[in-house]
């Protein structure tokens, strides 16, 4: 349009002028006709070229919308949901090459998108940012394993005996050497389990047992990491010179196997029978098997023995696979799974272990005398989860905005279209707010239930951990 003005602007300037004589006139006029014809062609060209180029946007993604799961905004696929690659990180903006590659396999957003293709973003968003929700049915277990010693518990393993045997099972692979805190997750553990251990009680026995701890991670090494399996301290009481000595002997090296670990300490704990021992086993790992073992059968077998340990299993900075086979383990041996991202996380974890035994002491000792007068206070670890479960899904949100935000960067999505997407997201997060403000609302009901029926009432509920895979 612009042209054609400018052509009859020129025309027009020719004829006032009257500095052309009519034949030169007639063949400038013409020319430019006929470049006018050229350019509209050319505008014609480019215009299908930029249809077909939409066109190809559209159909580029190698992801489809069915290829990804729906979002959950109920209390058992929340809990259940595997954590996204980008879990966990301090700043999205510090990734943009990360995120790059995994917007590359979406691709960019076609000009006209179409609902089901934001809502394919958003659960692309979502899959990639998802964090790791505690499980409501571990905090049933908390409860039930802060009431030990509990006379009207069912389960006998959390009855008092006479003895009390501690095993702590750690992790001493490859992985273990990369960074957490100031140290390396093997540091952050060592100090952990040392100022765990040196608060039990002088007549409780205890044990380490380390696995993976020599060779390397090379495929060279690994008949002699995955054989390399070695109780390093005790069953004995707890001396801190011993211990720190122990400690010192060995350093995070090669493989993981996590399997044969549970079968030593199986064969060490025989002796330990379930009438006249307490025996609990605390399992610390960051990764998992490695050697072709099948630790979740081994956990269940080793819970079912003679010795019948409780085992607690502490998950320490693990990635979405490992968590899936740790929390299998607590799972089929009706411990409690725990996820520690940090040192306070893992002394947390070790401190209700120690209130354990400080009231198996005083139960020796004839200081409690009804610990069905014992009452779990229930209210703090209902508030403690309600806001642990609104902190994660507002990470998530913010998170999800913030990809929504590289996207406009990196060009994957328009200026209006990260606007529609950040709408979106807010809906999906609004949602899961809903739930979990009803989450805590249904727990506060449970909170007056004995152990077995908040139990029964949380699986009939949520089905918390019986997901089909």
């Amino acid at each position: 349009m612009k042209f054609k003005f400018f052509i009859a602007l020129l025309v027009t300037m020719f004829i006032l002028s009257g500095c052309k004589d009519s034949e030169n006139t007639e063949k400038h006029t013409t020319d430019e006709v006929e470049s006018e014809e050229v350019n509209a062609e050319q505008d014609s060209e480019e215009l299908e070229k930029d249809e077909e180029n939409s066109e190809e946007k559209q159909d580029d993604s190698s992801i489809a919308l069915e290829d990804l799961d729906p979002i959950p905004t109920d209390v058992e696929g929340l809990a259940n949901q595997s954590p996204g690659v980008f879990a966990g990180v301090n700043s999205l903006f510090d990734l943009e090459n990360e995120i790059k590659e995994q917007m590359d396999v979406l691709g960019p957003m076609s000009d006209n998108p179409t609902d089901e293709e934001y809502e394919k973003y958003v659960r692309y968003f979502y899959s990639l940012v998802a964090e790791d929700y505690p499980n409501p049915e571990d905090m049933i277990k908390k409860w039930e394993f802060s009431s030990f010693g509990n006379p009207d518990l069912p389960d006998e393993r959390f009855h008092f005996k006479e003895n009390y045997n501690v095993e702590i099972i750690l992790d001493s692979s490859g992985s273990m050497a990369n960074p957490a805190g100031s140290g390396t997750r093997m540091d952050v553990a060592k100090e952990s389990i040392n100022s765990f251990l040196s608060e039990v009680p002088e007549e409780a026995n205890v044990s380490l047992r380390v696995y993976g701890h020599k060779g390397s991670s090379a495929d060279s090494d690994k008949e002699l990491s995955c054989g390399s399996i070695e109780q390093v301290y005790g069953f004995d009481t707890y001396n801190e010179s011993e211990f720190q000595n122990a400690l010192n002997q060995f350093e995070s090296s090669g493989w993981t196997p996590l399997a044969d670990a549970l079968k030593e300490s199986q064969e060490a704990l025989s002796e330990y029978d379930s009438s006249n021992h307490t025996n609990l086993i605390y399992v610390v790992s960051d990764g998992i098997e490695t050697c072709d073992g099948d630790p979740v059968a081994v956990a269940k077998e080793l819970s079912d023995s003679n010795a019948q340990p409780i085992i607690n299993i502490i998950g320490f900075q693990t990635d979405a696979e490992a968590q899936q086979q740790l929390e299998e383990m607590a799972e089929v041996t009706g411990g409690i799974f725990a996820s520690a991202n940090n040192e306070e996380e893992l002394q947390e974890e070790f401190k209700r272990a120690e209130e354990i035994m400080e009231a198996w002491k005083r139960w020796k000792d004839g200081a409690m005398r009804d610990l069905r007068a014992e009452r779990v206070n229930s209210s703090f670890d209902i508030m403690g989860l309600h806001n642990d479960w609104s902190f994660t899904t507002t990470q998530i949100g913010n998170r999800m905005n913030n990809m929504a935000d590289i996207s406009r960067e990196l060009e994957y999505v328009t200026h209006e279209q990260r606007k529609e997407l950040k709408r979106r997201n807010k809906a999906v997060i609004s949602e899961i707010k809903t739930t979990v403000d009803q989450l805590e609302e249904d727990l506060k009901e449970l909170r007056d239930s004995n152990l077995e029926e908040a139990k029964e009432l949380i699986e009939d509920k949520y089905n918390s951990q019986t997901t089909e895979e």
